[in-house]
Formats: C-alpha cells, structure tokens, sequence
C-alpha cells in the first residue's frame, strides 16, 4: 500500500514521463496513443490512494464508463449520439468517396487565390467558425486542405500547428465550440454571472478574434520564410486514404480521448488539492499544465460562480492558449497530428515558442492594465 506522499511522488513521475519521454523514445512517438493510455491508466490508479474530502478518486465505473463513452457522444442528433470518433470516422468516409471532387475544388482555390492568400483565410475563417462548428470539424477540414495544397512538408507542419492554436482559441467563443467552452457555460450559468450563449464571445471576443486574425498574418510569415527560396509546387493532390487506414485512424482518436479522460481524473487530486488555490497570475502560468492534460477537466476544477469575471478570463486564456503547445493539448492537434503524421518533436519545436510568446503577450494584456489600476 502507498501512502499518500509516494502516491503524489508516483504522480509526479508520470507527468514527467508524459512531458519528456514522447520526445526522446522514438518507440513512444510512435505510439503516442498507447504511451498516454497507460500513463493515464497509472495515473488513475497512483490517484486513488490520494483521498479528497467529497470527491472520488481512483478508478470507479463511472470513470470508466465516461473514459469509453466520451470520444462516442460529445452531442446527440434526433436522439443519436455523436462523438469525435463518429465525425472522425465519417469524414473520412465521405472524404473516400468524393475526394477527386474536394481535390478539383482545391485545385480550382489555388488557381484562383495565391497560396499566402489562402493560407491566410484558412487560418482566420477556420478559427472563427471553429465555435459554431465545432472545433473538430474545423480540424477535419483543415487537414484536408492542408494535405492537398502544393506545399513542402516543413510549410504544412508549419500552418497546421499555427491554425491549430486558432481553431483552439477561437473554438472557445461559444458552448457549440469544444468541451471546455460547454463546461465554462454550465458552470457559470446561474448567479452573479448568468452565462449564456453568449457570455465567452462578450468577456473572451475582444482577445481572441483579434489573435486569431494576428495567426493568419504568423501563418503567412512562415510559409514565406519555409519558401523563400522554393518556387511554388505546380499541384495540388489530395491523398487519398483507404477504408482500412481512416478506420484505424479513428481507433487512434478513440484511445487518445480515453487517455485524456484518464490523465484528467488521474491528476485530479493534484488539480483539486493545489492549483485551484493559487492566485489568478499564477493560476494563468500554472494552466500550461493543459499542453498535458485534458483543458476540459481543469475548466471543471477551477472554473466557478466564486471567480470574477477577470479571474475566468485569465484562467480560460492560460488554458486555451497552453493548450495548443503540444500535441495532447487540444483535439485538434491530436487529429491534425494523426492525419499529417506530425511527430511530437516537429510540433513541440513550432507549438512551445509559439504558445509561451503568446502567454507572455496575454499575460500583459490581462494583468498590466489591472496592476495600473486601470480595470
């Protein structure tokens, strides 16, 4: 039996492993999915000798059954569940079928749009529209354009990890969005705030519509730099997968999602016991945690009616923004990251300078002018 220091100790150790070993075991980044599935699985199991007063910690059926459920029903349609594994899959599917009609229309936008134009739309509308369609379907289709457009390896890379914090930041505007901006909502529905559908565009729009717009501009800036000395490709092709390979793809999505959801309730001790008691600043910084760990979760740990409205704002932007540094940080880092193959170091290198410049920049923009006493 482990006490509940060795307990913490073990935890310690394997949010340790999560951080660094993907990036210096190649077996690991290999299969990623699987790493983080037992490391969340040991994390669960290190949590349950650690109790909290009021809260259930370690392995339960109801922890399990969220782990095999959540990646199949995130919303339903005319009372049908529907979850990242079913949109993964079908889109897919669909993308089979008529992919020479996606690959002519692809063809056709180069044809009538420069490829830093397109580049630039791709970004902003992508992550804009990312909070009514989801962020998953913002990720399906920017994959697929990405995959078809006459770009070098380095350049796709490049454009998928800066559209990705876009469609992560922007996916935060409304509930429809992604995990977390539905959590915030819930939470924070009843008094003094009163969310509504519209309560993250009003606190969060003036912030991240305009970083989004900056990301489209980033985006263009590193394609032109990757291609500086390259003319441009002389065509587009859309690859095309087979059955075999978009089913498989879906089962790696599956096993990521229940690895999150375990890493998440693993770690909730830690979240519960420490972070949630640390002041808004810190909290801010503390939130690159969720490069790791599951954004979604720690909304629901740190999020409440208690907080004022600049203690939500800091804590929704340190975990929106973190969230886009590594590849389990967000959903659709782990989509566009399985379908482009993207290796944790070739995201870590392009995501971690870009996400802690953008900490730093919002760190002032949030706390500077309170510190002036001008808020």
């Amino acid at each position: 039996m482990l006490d509940i220091l060795q307990a913490k100790i073990c935890l310690g150790v394997i949010f340790i492993a999560v951080l660094v070993l993907p990036f210096k075991v190649q077996a690991i980044e290999r299969n990623l999915e699987i790493f983080l599935f037992v490391s969340g699985a040991l994390a669960l199991t290190f949590s349950g000798f650690i109790p909290l007063a009021g809260e259930h910690t370690g392995w339960s059926w109801k922890i399990l059954t969220e782990a095999l459920t959540t990646p199949l029903n995130i919303t339903s349609i005319y009372g049908i569940p529907l979850g990242i594994v079913q949109i993964v899959l079908l889109a897919g599917i669909g993308i089979y079928i008529w992919y020479r009609r996606i690959e002519r229309a692809i063809v056709s936008l180069v044809k009538k749009f420069s490829v830093p134009g397109i580049i630039f739309g791709l970004i902003i509308i992508l992550g804009l529209i990312s909070s009514l369609i989801s962020a998953i379907l913002a990720s399906i289709l920017l994959v697929e354009i990405i995959c078809a457009l006459p770009l070098d390896r380095g350049s796709k890379i490049d454009i998928t990890v800066v559209a990705c914090f876009a469609i992560g930041l922007g996916a935060a505007l409304t509930p429809l969005g992604e995990p977390l901006s539905t959590i915030v909502v819930a939470k924070l529905s009843g008094p003094p705030h009163y969310a509504g559908f519209d309560f993250l565009i009003r606190i969060l729009g003036i912030y991240i519509i305009p970083a989004v717009i900056l990301l489209g501009v980033i985006g263009v800036v590193l394609y032109k730099r990757g291609n500086s000395a390259v003319t441009e490709v002389s065509e587009c092709h859309l690859q095309r997968e087979t059955i075999r390979q978009v089913v498989i793809r879906a089962g790696k999505v599956y096993l990521f999602i229940m690895a999150l959801v375990f890493l998440g309730e693993g770690f909730k001790p830690v979240v519960l016991d420490y972070v949630i008691r640390i002041p808004g600043e810190g909290l801010y910084w503390v939130n690159i945690v969720s490069a790791v760990l599951d954004n979604a979760t720690l909304a629901a740990a740190e999020i409440g009616p208690v907080l004022s409205v600049q203690q939500i704002k800091s804590a929704v932007m340190g975990l929106i923004i973190a969230g886009g540094m590594l590849i389990p940080g967000n959903i659709p880092n782990i989509i566009a990251a399985g379908k482009l193959e993207i290796t944790s170091k070739e995201w870590a290198k392009r995501g971690v300078p870009l996400g802690l410049i953008l900490m730093v920049c919002f760190f002032g923009i949030l706390f500077i002018p309170q510190y002036l006493g001008l808020v």
